[in-house]
């Protein structure tokens, strides 16, 4: 059994992994979702705390793989000192440079130019909009609960605090991709990875932004070769 620490992107809510978990479970893993603080003033440093929480409520855990969901690329970093990780694990993800502001992430990496340009190629619409740019793919029961639970987090302190690590930490990472992200688009995805990561392993699945919710079963089955695989330190490649 693997123990799967599950950081939620923006929305904040340990409820985003909510289809996951029983499939998870289904493979033999425990997944342990965070519940992310929704106030405004919540720093990179309380989402870090809320996962050493959320670690330290369930019994016996063992060395964890770290899932960072989109946002959660900022914090999941954070607890590579502070727990037994084996590996980070980012979907669709949002990487921090060393010192940047997710606030200054989207200009720093030309994320809606990207989005823009992927958008009129495949005939999406160009403004954004938080239905067809992030639940264009989720079933409409899930959307609807995911609508009207209204927690939203506010980003105002995680949104101003530069990430405070000086490189990626020396785990193995790898990343899931979802080729249909209108979000963050395939090509823009790969093209940030190849600039702020060191030689991760990639595993493009189809589905958006919130594949978690939108094709649970696929991310799983991917999760559970992810985790069956052995790590660096045993003699597996990276990349």
């Amino acid at each position: 059994m693997a123990d799967l620490l599950l950081i939620p992107g923006a929305d904040g809510r340990a409820w985003s992994w909510h289809r996951l978990v029983p499939e998870l479970a289904a493979r033999g893993h425990r997944g342990i979702p965070v519940e992310l603080p929704l106030e405004p003033a919540a720093t990179l440093d309380d989402y870090r705390d809320a996962a050493l929480a959320a670690v330290a409520a369930v019994p016996d855990p063992g060395r964890l793989t770290v899932v960072g969901q989109s946002l959660g690329a900022y914090t999941a970093p954070l607890l590579v000192d502070r727990l037994a990780v084996e590996r980070i694990v980012l979907i669709n993800p949002m990487i921090p440079a060393p010192g940047e502001t997710a606030g200054e992430f989207w200009d720093a990496t030309g994320q809606e130019q990207a989005r823009v340009a992927a958008a009129l190629k495949h005939g999406h619409p160009t403004e954004f909009d938080l239905l067809t740019g992030f639940f264009h793919d989720v079933p409409e029961d899930v959307t609807a609960e995911a609508m009207a639970s209204g927690g939203v987090a506010e980003l105002d302190g995680v949104f101003a605090q530069p990430w405070p690590l000086s490189r990626w930490p020396e785990v193995r990472t790898e990343v899931i991709l979802a080729e249909g992200d209108r979000f963050f688009p395939l090509e823009f995805q790969r093209r940030v990875i190849a600039e702020r990561l060191p030689d991760p392993a990639l595993h493009v699945i189809p589905g958006g932004h919130l594949v978690a919710l939108a094709d649970p079963v696929t991310v799983a089955d991917t999760l559970d070769v992810i985790v069956r695989s052995p790590t660096a330190s045993e003699g597996a490649p990276r990349g």
